[in-house]
């Protein structure tokens, strides 16, 4: 296994952490020597890295250079210990993933146990999240792939597939709606709904219909989670809204009927794959891509 550089690593975690104390206990050394080895780095590079602040550090435009340089570097050591495991005949190693929580209750845990039948030497890492969130962390090296709806066009971003993907109405069989093949979303006016908070992708869109047609909806509740929003409508039968891809589950037991809108603005939605532009992955990430790459076939078929 190849190690980087413990300078590295010291840097990278008080980044993370934003505090010389809290990174000391993730590392288990003591933070007098933490702080000290901080302190003759800076002397090394000529200019300060961090910047002490009354409750923590923050780094400087100096450290935010290095640190970068110093995670793409961290990025391709593991990529080269992966691709040297590849030369001995394994496919090991762990795999860190991105992706949205409509996927990331029903699919991924499904692609990752058929995947790891045939490769039990590899771990899987899920980071769940909203966008803006999971594009950042892969940005930052903190996942090597990352699943994700209608991210901003970036150079940053690789995108390796993209599948078409419509917002539905969940509701449950008994609701007056249940019987529809498709709906508007004015169709949903009369009855009681939940919706993701501000974070959420969707709830974007649906803001940007309302305020367009000036549909007047019934806000039972806000929730953070899509988890919450898909209890709330089995437990009260307000409609709920999710892309089509974390309807599956649901609809499979029969505990929700899912129907797309029909709105225009919510024609355009994509479930996306990418990863960051220039890296290169690790042997066990390859790997494992061509699993979720078959997947997302099956489901978009």
């Amino acid at each position: 296994m190849l190690h980087p550089p413990r300078s590295f690593v010291y840097l990278d975690a008080v980044a993370r952490a934003g505090s010389i104390r809290k990174a000391a206990e993730k590392l288990h050394v003591a933070s007098t020597a933490l702080n000290r080895k901080i302190l003759e780095i800076e002397e090394e590079v000529g200019t300060p890295l961090f910047e002490r602040l009354p409750r923590g550090v923050r780094l400087t435009s100096a450290g935010e250079l290095l640190v970068g340089a110093i995670r793409r570097s961290m990025a391709d050591l593991r990529s080269a210990g992966s691709q040297i495991e590849q030369l001995r005949g394994l496919v090991r190693g762990t795999v860190r993933v991105g992706c949205a929580e409509s996927v990331a209750a029903d699919l991924m845990p499904g692609v990752i146990a058929r995947y790891q039948q045939t490769h039990p030497g590899v771990q899987l890492q899920l980071l769940s999240g909203v966008t803006a969130q999971l594009v950042a962390a892969l940005e930052q090296d903190d996942v090597e792939l990352v699943m994700v709806h209608d991210p901003q066009p970036s150079e940053t971003l690789r995108v390796l597939s993209a599948i078409p993907q419509p917002l539905c109405a969940m509701l449950r069989p008994d609701h007056p709606l249940a019987g529809r093949e498709t709906l508007r979303l004015a169709d949903c006016e009369a009855y009681p709904v939940a919706l993701g908070d501000h974070s959420f992708g969707s709830r974007r869109l649906i803001d940007a219909v309302t305020a367009q047609s000036r549909i007047g909806l019934k806000v039972s509740l806000e929730a953070s989670t899509v988890q919450t929003l898909k209890e709330f409508t089995l437990q009260t039968g307000a409609i709920s809204f999710q892309f089509q891809i974390g309807t599956l589950r649901e609809a499979r037991r029969g505990e929700l009927v899912s129907i797309p809108l029909t709105d225009r603005a919510f024609g355009h939605s994509q479930l996306v794959l990418a990863t960051r532009a220039g890296r290169v992955l690790p042997i066990a990430t390859m790997s494992f891509l061509e699993a979720l790459v078959g997947r997302l076939a099956d489901v978009s078929a």
